[in-house]
């Protein structure tokens, strides 16, 4: 069955995790991945993509954000990149992570003046994981959810390692629901920029698989309930300028909005 959660700001010190059901936000006791159980609290006026009376909050508030790169051929060969023979990992810290309907800020030209998007589906972990096969990780995906893993691309082919290039506040859009019971076998993924298409691609054209990449993260360092891994963007990723407007939409998930502007 799939479901689909969300995170509130209900006040300014106070968020809450919410089941969506039925044109309505059911207040959680706790992030549904560590087992949050209805409060019986009940808002009304709440649509799939969680949008109504309060503001939304990205649906995780991950201890990591990991991301692999090239995990799509097309793409690696549009930047002129050999297809990697195993996953590519980098971080994001968690300081890059954007609100849905946020602004993604834009760096000083003196720092970069090539900022570009990159649509993709990200997996949120279920369970603590070290050193599992593919079967144990499969079992410890808890749900998916939308991420643009925004990319100072000068500064990406300047500086040989990517955290400075990815690794922005504010370049790392999610959201703004989190569904379980959906397979990420086959869904499509749409980038439009101001109504314009940029990317259009399925997930049955990863190169690593979902349950491979975080069996291969897990060689290296521990996951935890509530980390949350990028999976890689397909081809067509292009440049962003203040007064865009980004929108991504996942099959089964819904759309991730964000607008561009100056810092």
């Amino acid at each position: 069955m799939v479901r689909r959660f969300a995170r509130l700001q209900k006040s300014p010190h106070d968020d809450a995790y919410v089941e969506l059901i039925a044109g309505a936000a059911h207040v959680l006791t706790a992030a549904p991945w560590v087992g949050g159980e209805p409060t019986g609290e009940r808002l009304e006026g709440y649509d799939d993509d969680a949008r109504g009376p309060l503001p939304r909050l990205a649906p995780v508030d991950p201890r990591k954000i990991l991301c692999v790169g090239r995990n799509y051929r097309a793409h690696a060969k549009e930047l002129g990149n050999e297809v990697p023979a195993e996953p590519m990992l980098f971080y994001k810290p968690t300081t890059a992570l954007l609100d849905p309907g946020g602004s993604i800020l834009l760096p000083p030209e003196r720092i970069s003046s090539r900022i570009e998007h990159e649509a993709e589906l990200a997996v949120v972990v279920g369970a603590r994981l070290r050193n599992a096969d593919e079967t144990a990780a499969a079992r410890a995906i808890f749900g998916l959810t939308i991420a643009c893993d925004v990319t100072a691309r000068d500064l990406q082919k300047k500086d040989g390692q990517w955290w400075r290039a990815k690794g922005m506040d504010t370049f790392c859009p999610v959201g703004p629901v989190l569904v379980t019971g959906l397979s990420a076998d086959a869904l499509s993924i749409e980038c439009t920029v101001n109504g314009d298409v940029r990317q259009a691609g399925n997930t049955r054209d990863m190169i690593f698989g979902i349950a491979r990449v975080l069996s291969f993260v897990s060689d290296v360092m521990t996951l935890e309930p509530g980390d949350i891994v990028l999976t890689g963007t397909p081809e067509g990723v292009g440049p962003l300028v203040a007064g865009d407007r980004l929108r991504i939409t996942v099959g089964g998930i819904g759309a991730l909005e964000a607008t561009v502007r100056a810092s």
